[in-house]
């Protein structure tokens, strides 16, 4: 899947590009944070953050087999998740403030009760180790969209990634 988050975008910018990208794309297309506009797009979802609508009221006003994720950082906000077709819990790796480190990610993987992604300074190196931690899937910004090649990283996560 591909998750469309433009954080500065108008909505009619972000309605536009989520429509190019339905149009365009044989994967699922998710747009973070804005269910209208996901909705009015025709994407397969919505990816909500932890200050955003609550699963369970966002449920009540979609259509079945749309996919509706959300982001955690916290035990607190994973309870906020039931409902929820997969979760995203980051970040895991870098620097700076609340980096969960790998065994706080398993923990809060452990706890969930749908497929979870690995978020935030993840590299190919770490694949294994997610992995074996739980993870269903990474998602992946930096390590691609900052690579001098963009394809020749996507396979190096690819490759990386344990069968």
């Amino acid at each position: 899947m591909i998750l469309l988050r433009l954080k500065y975008a108008t909505a009619r910018e972000l309605s536009e590009a989520a429509c190019a990208l339905v149009g365009a794309l044989t994967i699922p297309v998710i747009v973070q944070e804005r269910l209208d506009v996901a909705l009015a797009a025709g994407a397969a979802g919505v990816q909500l953050g932890a200050a955003s609508l609550p699963v369970t009221a966002v449920r009540r006003h979609v259509p079945a087999g749309f996919l509706v994720g959300a982001s955690v950082a916290s035990d607190g906000e994973l309870l906020l998740t039931q409902g929820a077709d997969f979760v995203a819990i980051g970040p895991v790796f870098g620097d700076g403030d609340g980096v969960l480190g790998l065994d706080r990610f398993a923990a809060l993987r452990a706890a969930a009760r749908c497929p979870v992604l690995a978020v935030g300074g993840v590299a190919p190196p770490h694949m294994t180790s997610l992995r074996a931690a739980g993870a269903s899937g990474v998602a992946v910004l930096r390590g691609l969209m900052g690579a001098a090649d963009p394809s020749v990283a996507a396979l190096a996560y690819t490759e990386a990634w344990p069968a």
